[in-house]
């Protein structure tokens, strides 16, 4: 096991090096015949929204942990989803990283500047929000005050990031979407079902991991 300063040190390496990721590696929807059954790109007459989330890594036990959330159940998209804290980018904001960090702020109270931003994630489109969501991936040297704002979450939770690099931590299942049947990889974290796009993100800095040696 890796003490939390060595497990930093990879991250940062991993960020660095900016190995491309290709979509096998990202936990995605899939129809029965293997197909991705999902866009990542907006449809070309589309115009999206920009977005950020934040992927913040912490010590906690001696190593890296991260926050996610549940939306409340009245939120218009995404209700009831696990998910980082994240949303629209402001006018205001100078950019998806700043965005990520205010949105962090408003979400879960962590304070912008014990945040080291290491870089972003490959950004994808959120049909149903209409959001072309960048993630941004930061590393703290200590362990937050998790304050959920009680209009957006229902529940703040952390999960070790030696869970999320365990294979066995994901799991496929068959759903039924808008009649049709589709397999749906996602991370069995704390109870919860982690899909959607938190999974694609949260996948993607697997796999980036998983190229550098740790």
């Amino acid at each position: 096991m890796m003490s939390w300063q060595i497990q930093a040190a990879w991250l940062r390496r991993a960020m660095a090096a900016q190995a491309a990721v290709t979509l096998a590696d990202l936990l995605l929807p899939r129809d029965v015949d293997g197909q991705i059954a999902r866009q990542m790109a907006a449809p070309p007459h589309v115009v999206p929204r920009r977005a950020a989330a934040l992927i913040l890594l912490f010590p906690q036990d001696d190593h890296l942990h991260l926050p996610l959330t549940l939306r409340t159940s009245h939120l218009p998209t995404h209700r009831g989803q696990v998910s980082l804290p994240g949303g629209a980018i402001d006018p205001g904001d100078a950019s998806a990283e700043a965005a990520a960090l205010r949105e962090a702020h408003e979400e879960l109270g962590i304070d912008p500047g014990m945040v080291e931003v290491l870089g972003c994630l490959s950004s994808f489109y959120i049909p149903p929000s209409n959001f072309m969501l960048t993630p941004v991936v930061g590393l703290c040297a200590q362990a937050p005050t998790l304050q959920p704002h009680p209009g957006e979450v229902e529940l703040a939770f952390t999960v070790a990031l030696d869970q999320l690099l365990d294979p066995a931590t994901v799991v496929v299942e068959e759903w039924q979407m808008q009649g049709v049947p589709v397999r749906v990889p996602y991370f069995a974290l704390a109870g919860q079902k982690v899909w959607g796009a938190t999974a694609i993100a949260l996948s993607e800095l697997v796999a980036r991991l998983r190229r550098v040696p740790g």
